[in-house]
């Protein structure tokens, strides 16, 4: 039995999870409004205030999605009820981030501003910036995935460098360093 999938999801209060037709889990709560295709194999059950997820066969491809469909749900809820947020953190000098409403603008040492529009379920800020310290862009959602490829395409735009670790990172990325080149080698 999978680990992960033999778990109840518990749902907070004003969060409800239906099953509809074709095996389509809809959850909703305070922030929003979330839906997920489950496989056909995979029963999906909601009993009270808690949410189980079981398989018809130990068949490998049935424990595979066990585990998946179970997590998939629990970050539906989560996300409807807490929502989810990414920090990333512009490292370089001149380095500068501005949020207007769904545009986020992105100074990062390019001939010109990289305006990025965000999609309407993701909300960006900008934290103000102190002496001393890099620029934070804050995004908030509750949907984990759009969450996580549009945090993957911001930081796709000036991914950080190995030797002096300029671009954009996560706050609290660990990036692996490179030496540069060492002054008396011959």
């Amino acid at each position: 039995m999978s680990r992960i999938g033999k778990l109840p999801v518990h749902l907070p209060a004003g969060v409800t999870v239906t099953v509809g037709n074709d095996n389509v889990v809809k959850v909703k709560g305070p922030l929003g409004e979330l839906c997920q295709k489950v496989d056909s194999d995979i029963k999906v059950s909601v009993e009270g205030a808690t949410v189980t997820v079981t398989r018809p066969t130990d068949n490998p491809r049935h424990r595979s999605m066990h585990g998946l469909y179970r997590a998939l749900i629990h970050n539906m809820v989560v996300g409807v009820s807490e929502g989810f947020t990414t920090r990333q953190e512009l490292v370089g000098v001149g380095y500068r981030v501005e949020v207007n409403g769904q545009i986020v603008t992105l100074t990062l040492g390019y001939s010109h501003d990289i305006q990025f529009e965000l999609p309407k379920e993701v909300k960006g800020e900008a934290e103000p910036v102190k002496k001393g310290q890099n620029p934070v862009l804050v995004l908030k959602s509750h949907d984990k995935q759009l969450l996580g490829m549009v945090a993957a395409k911001v930081r796709s735009l000036r991914k950080p460098e190995p030797y002096k670790g300029k671009g954009i990172k996560f706050v609290g990325e660990q990036l692996r360093r490179k030496a540069g080149k060492s002054a008396g080698a011959k």
